[in-house]
């Protein structure tokens, strides 16, 4: 059967492929084998201005020639799927690849420095760090903030909305829904601010790391400042760096990995909460989703307008997190100095960041279509006046009252009492005029505690 996104058998390939296709830049095999590529023709380049580094200099046409070379297209890189047939190596065939290109060129005579010393690891985990750095950089924070953004302005827009809160699913004290959107807004920009500021280890020292082959060559060099130094020059202008671990096995052991893929993780745990939040929010009336026409919401009962973009998002997180869950365990085990367990599971990246950004995607659709029932909210809220016993209890016991815990409790635990016997209650209390009518003011909407200025301030 041919390949279409109808016929595929992984979602993110088929019913999700547009979101998918936006990633393939960075996690398909033509992406990984650009990336290979271009990192050879850097390195080669690298060498070049090294003083004893082997490779004469070449001219500025010269490093232009290469770097077109390393911009391969879609059917440059079937030249080299075809070229790994014969090799039964991914890395190698790269490796041919270029020294095929050079055969008729100019540089000819430097071709034998492609892949100079170096091990399949030393591209590999330059290129799928640089892969994730632009993933992240160019798609992943910016899908991110638009969430935050949308969060600061249900905060903006509801400012003093107040909420009856739930703890344990029960009525607990009140609060307001800005609080509540800040609550998430400020997770995740701790979240995001890590992630932006993330180091990256990548290994370039050969096949076990200690430059064997590189100094028995070319014993006058200084490779541990070469590698330094042609690490740095990829960084550009990021703010998420790459940095050469310099004492590695023949992989980098990938810590720094598992902690942008945990990273990642909690961020995707968030919305996991917030996604949940939001549905039984949605699911209690206090947030309505606007019709749109044409949509059906079940297939049998004609009034449904289910939140199926924020149980879309919750499923996608999960997904990905269980993958990324993975990643943090297995990447940084290798037996001895390596296995090739972990080539397997590299390629499995560009399903877990899809699964995530279907996910941010449907949040922002969930967006789109909501709005806050403020009436059904401040109701909801005032059906629950028990949750004045707190402000109650603390006040008499603030005054000097004997066992005000007590007393409220007898009053109001598994009760349903209303605002009159919450006021009855207070005409029978032996405390000041004062502070009768003090409590006697107490509204369910107006024990909101510093909510709005929480909400506004974040303190």
């Amino acid at each position: 059967m041919p390949f279409k996104p109808l016929t595929a058998i992984s979602s993110v390939d088929g019913r999700y492929h547009d979101v998918s296709a936006e990633l393939s830049e960075y996690f398909s095999e033509y992406g990984l084998i650009k990336k290979r590529t271009a990192v050879e023709c850097e390195y080669l380049i690298a060498l070049s201005e090294t003083d004893g580094g082997g490779v004469r200099k070449l001219s500025k046409d010269e490093k232009v020639a290469l770097r077109i070379i390393a911009n391969i297209s879609v059917e440059d890189a079937q030249r080299v799927k075809e070229i790994e047939k014969e090799t039964n190596h991914d890395v190698k065939a790269v490796e041919y690849y270029i020294k095929r290109h050079l055969a008729d060129s100019s540089i000819q005579d430097v071709s034998e420095w492609v892949h100079f010393g170096l091990t399949s690891e030393d591209v590999n985990s330059i290129a799928y760090s640089t892969l994730l750095r632009e993933a992240l950089e160019k798609v992943f924070v910016p899908e991110v903030e638009k969430i935050i953004s949308n969060l600061q302005f249900a905060v903006e827009k509801h400012v003093a909305t107040p909420m009856l809160a739930r703890t344990h699913g029960q009525p607990a004290s009140p609060t307001t829904f800005e609080k509540e959107m800040k609550v998430f807004e400020t997770r995740l920009m701790r979240q995001v601010g890590q992630l932006k500021e993330r180091t990256i280890l990548v290994k370039l020292g050969g096949a076990t790391g200690n430059f064997n082959a590189h100094t028995v060559a070319l014993p006058e060099v200084d490779w541990q400042a070469f590698a330094d130094t042609f690490i740095e020059s990829l960084n550009g202008g990021s703010h998420i760096k790459i940095e050469r671990n310099p004492v590695t096995t023949q992989v980098e052991p990938h810590d720094t990995y598992a902690e942008l893929f945990d990273n990642m993780r909690r961020i995707n745990t968030i919305l996991i909460d917030f996604s949940q939040d939001m549905w039984r929010y949605i699911s209690d009336g206090w947030v309505v989703q606007r019709v749109k026409e044409g949509e059906v919401g079940s297939s049998t009962m004609p009034h449904k307008v289910n939140p199926i973009d924020f149980e879309n998002a919750e499923g996608n997180f999960g997904i990905a997190n269980a993958l990324f869950n993975h990643f943090s365990n297995k990447l940084p085990i290798s037996r001895l100095q390596r296995d090739l367990s972990d080539s397997t599971v590299e390629r499995a990246f560009g399903t877990a960041f899809t699964h995530s950004l279907i996910g941010y995607r449907s949040l922002g659709k969930g967006f789109g279509k909501i709005t806050v029932n403020e009436q059904t909210m401040l109701e909801a809220l005032q059906a629950h006046p028990e949750v004045l016993a707190e402000a109650i209890q603390t006040v008499l016991r603030a005054n000097g009252t004997e066992m005000p815990y007590e007393k409220l409790k007898e009053l109001t635990r598994g009760k349903q009492i209303t605002l009159q016997d919450l006021q009855t209650f207070i005409v029978g209390l032996n405390v000041s005029e004062d502070i009768k009518n003090q409590l006697k003011n107490l509204r369910p909407e107006n024990y909101v505690g510093l909510a709005t200025e929480i909400a506004r301030n974040g303190y």
